[in-house]
């Protein structure tokens, strides 16, 4: 039976460690700022942004929300960002996707002053990622590191599959894991023969936005199994993998709701610190 990964202690000693570091800017003279952008009325956005908001307040940031109407034009959004980036208060810009279908998220990201994108999905921040530079690693894989280094699951040599290949998880992900010296294959929902490859694998991310898609045959014996899946069911939320099946094969398994999630959260707050460290240099 796995062990599971529950991240509550790993995120409580993630925020321990920067209320030191805020209260050391703080007599300084500075307080780190974050700045979230919603457009729309996007239940899971509202939850996930509610979040962020909460940590902000328990950590002693400055947290400022602005919500804008689904009808907002691309042009006024782009406005908002650039205030942001001119006002010195904050040092974290995150717009909150998805966004309506009439804007582009490719825009509004790009839009974020890269020193302040502590989200770390710009096409500034991926592309310092692929070329090894000083952006912001995205939040999630960041957190998902964060988890198998927390405990001591080697990287090196071992083989990774991930499934699932968006530019905010599974794309960054695959990155930071061979620059750690794992051997990783992307997959996706299209993956001819996806059971067999990922019953190959030593590290399986699970990032493909599907309730339970990969049960216990596609995890092979003793592998570390990271769900990043967050669904809302009849059942409430569960994630990509069905854990019961996966915990009683794997040797290490994430929880959902209480892995990754948390860790993400973590993440911006930790990007967020750095950035006004950055900034008070």
């Amino acid at each position: 039976m796995a062990e599971i990964l529950n991240c509550k202690p790993l995120a409580a000693q993630v925020r321990a460690e920067l209320e030191t570091r805020v209260l050391a800017l703080k007599e300084r003279g500075v307080t780190p700022g974050l700045a979230v952008i919603r457009v729309g009325d996007d239940p899971a956005s509202e939850t996930y942004v509610r979040n962020k908001e909460r940590m902000c307040q328990k950590l002693g940031l400055l947290s400022e929300v602005l919500h804008l109407p689904n009808d907002t034009s691309e042009k006024e959004l782009l406005s908002r960002i650039d205030e942001y980036n001119q006002d010195a208060r904050f040092h974290g810009i995150l717009v909150q996707l998805p966004l309506p279908k009439h804007i582009s998220e490719e825009a509004a990201l790009a839009r974020i002053a890269p020193e302040k994108d502590v989200d770390g999905i710009s096409v500034s921040s991926l592309g310092a990622l692929v070329r090894g530079g000083d952006g912001f690693l995205p939040c999630t894989p960041k957190g998902i590191l964060r988890i198998l280094d927390n405990a001591h699951i080697p990287l090196r040599g071992k083989r990774a599959v991930v499934v699932g290949r968006s530019s905010i998880v599974g794309k960054p992900i695959s990155l930071l894991l061979l620059r750690r010296d794992a051997t990783v294959t992307i997959c996706h929902s299209r993956t001819e023969n996806l059971r067999e490859i990922t019953a190959q694998a030593d590290i399986l991310v699970a990032a493909v936005g599907r309730p339970a898609m990969l049960d216990g045959s596609y995890v092979k014996e003793g592998a570390a199994v990271i769900d990043v899946g967050i669904n809302r069911t009849e059942n409430g939320l569960v994630g990509d993998v069905d854990f019961e099946s996966a915990a009683e094969k794997a040797a290490y398994i994430t929880p959902v709701p209480g892995g990754v999630g948390l860790m993400t959260v973590a993440m911006l707050m930790e990007n967020t610190v750095e950035a006004a460290e950055r900034a008070a240099r």
